[in-house]
């Protein structure tokens, strides 16, 4: 009879202690979600499912699109970045420079969100770096808007999650057996024609891995919308915020984060139905 390690049970504890906490804490979301608010107090009223009603509003109904909109641009501008630093990463035979692709590409991980974000501030701003290089080389003559826009969130968004990205396209790169391009190349296809017919649809499963977190974790993004766009890019969690802490309407403010929830459950599940041919045609 095979005997379980006797490490197990301390990753298993913590890890159930961890779902006991997430649950109660959603549980408590959920509650405060169906209880009336109080104007000028903290404490609530009874029930009530007036608090979702109130969700199709156009203030909040924007703020649910504006999330989509840019958790879908984030995703797709961060692959497009990603996918050539992954590739490179995969494919280079010189160990320096794999290394220093590796650093380039996981260094912000060890910045923080909100460190990163402030620093997209100094670049973006009226007279921050990109504007003043722009302006140096006369390409512009004025200072492009690019805080407070959406652009400027986007942008900042794609660089939060370009490494988890990069990581996760590297892992489905890597997985790869390369004796596929080599018989490509022996039957004579060229390094395009042997990318786009071999490589490339191999590693969808690593796409749709890294597209999919990165949708989710924008899905949730508070800092960097919040400090960039200036509330003027208003998303879910932005709207939480000002709901929670400036109003104090700790019930709705639930209800817009347990509809936040849904929506994220939502789309993800449309996303795997959408991508489970692709997903066969990359299983290798």
């Amino acid at each position: 009879m095979t005997r379980k390690p006797a490490f197990v049970p301390w990753f298993v504890l913590p890890s159930a202690l961890t779902a006991l906490g997430l649950t109660i804490a959603m549980l408590t979301v959920l509650q405060y979600s169906v209880r009336a608010y109080i104007p000028g107090s903290l404490d609530v009223g009874g029930f009530t499912l007036s608090n979702f009603e109130d969700l199709f509003k156009s203030v909040y109904f924007n703020a649910f699109l504006n999330t989509v909109s840019l958790s879908f641009k984030t995703a797709l501008f961060g692959l497009l970045m990603s996918y050539p630093l992954a590739y490179a990463l995969v494919k280079t035979r010189s160990g320096w420079l794999k290394s220093t692709i590796l650093i380039i590409a996981i260094t912000p991980l060890f910045l923080g969100e909100v460190v990163r974000t402030y620093s997209w501030i100094i670049v973006l701003g009226n007279s921050g770096f990109l504007n003043s290089a722009l302006i140096g080389i006369g390409l512009i003559d004025q200072p492009v808007q690019l805080m407070f826009t959406e652009t400027g969130v986007v942008l900042a968004l794609v660089h939060v999650t370009m490494p988890i990205m990069v990581l996760m396209l590297a892992t489905g790169l890597s997985h790869i057996d390369p004796a596929y391009a080599r018989a490509a190349t022996s039957l004579g296809a060229g390094p395009i024609r042997s990318f786009l017919t071999v490589t490339l649809p191999l590693s969808i499963p690593g796409i749709i891995a890294s597209v999919t977190t990165a949708f989710a974790w924008t899905f949730s993004a508070f800092a960097t919308p919040q400090l960039i766009g200036g509330g003027k890019v208003s998303t879910i969690a932005t709207m939480v915020y000002q709901l929670g802490f400036s109003s104090m309407n700790f019930p709705f403010a639930a209800a817009l984060s347990i509809a936040g929830l849904i929506l994220t459950f939502l789309l993800l599940s449309a996303f795997k139905r959408m991508t489970q041919p692709l997903q066969r045609v990359g299983a290798h």
